[in-house]
């Protein structure tokens, strides 16, 4: 018996493109409340009745598009395992920023739009909610000998400040037209949050 995964009808993929290329043509056109079906369907060259077939709504498919939008990174994020050394403070975890921020870089002109558009902050949302679980993760592995533990700093504290840094730091690189590589800004946004962490606790 054949249990492969059965693939997408390419034609499905294909118009599904079709509107999220037209959708971020249009959002730096105008406001999304201004973005109805219609306009939609007519930029993407395709009818109405194609467009739901795919979804119910404009606000459906922003969340479908969330959806992806996490699929995607999440998936890159997978194929760099982080690697973190229990003996010392230093932060080893910048070839998954690496990883992140080159996806971001391929598909600027997507994350540019959603990410920097007050009026989309489902997509910020998301990606804060991932984020906030990479810092997480990060702060139950190095928990032992944290900066937070001596310091009496709250978990959930430290997650949002974290979180928040790194969304912040990766929108103002995308509305700034990317001037530094992924590589260069991974290094420097860990230096910086190393850096913070020694000036906090000058004794370690």
């Amino acid at each position: 018996m054949d249990h492969a995964t059965p693939r997408t009808d390419p034609r499905i993929v294909r118009t599904r493109q079709l509107l999220r290329d037209a959708f971020i043509e249009l959002l730096q056109e105008i406001d999304i409340e201004k973005i109805s079906v219609n306009r939609l369907a007519e930029r993407a060259t395709i009818n109405r009745v194609t467009f739901y077939l795919h979804y119910r709504d404009i606000p459906d498919m922003l969340e479908k598009m969330a959806d992806e939008m996490v699929e995607d990174i999440q998936k890159v994020l997978n194929e760099t395992p982080l690697h973190l050394n229990p003996n010392s403070n230093e932060e080893e975890s910048w070839p998954l920023l690496v990883n992140l921020l080159e996806h971001l870089s391929k598909h600027a002109k997507f994350y540019k739009v959603i990410l920097a558009t007050h009026r989309t902050t489902i997509f910020s949302d998301r990606l804060l909610k991932l984020l906030a679980g990479l810092v997480t993760d990060r702060i139950e592995k190095k928990e032992a000998d944290s900066v937070r533990s001596s310091l009496n700093i709250q978990k959930d504290i430290a997650i949002w400040y974290g979180s928040s840094a790194l969304i912040g730091t990766i929108i103002a690189w995308l509305r700034n037209d990317m001037p530094y590589t992924p590589l260069y800004l991974a290094k420097q946004f860990v230096l910086l949050r190393s850096t913070s962490a020694k000036t906090t606790n000058p004794n370690k």
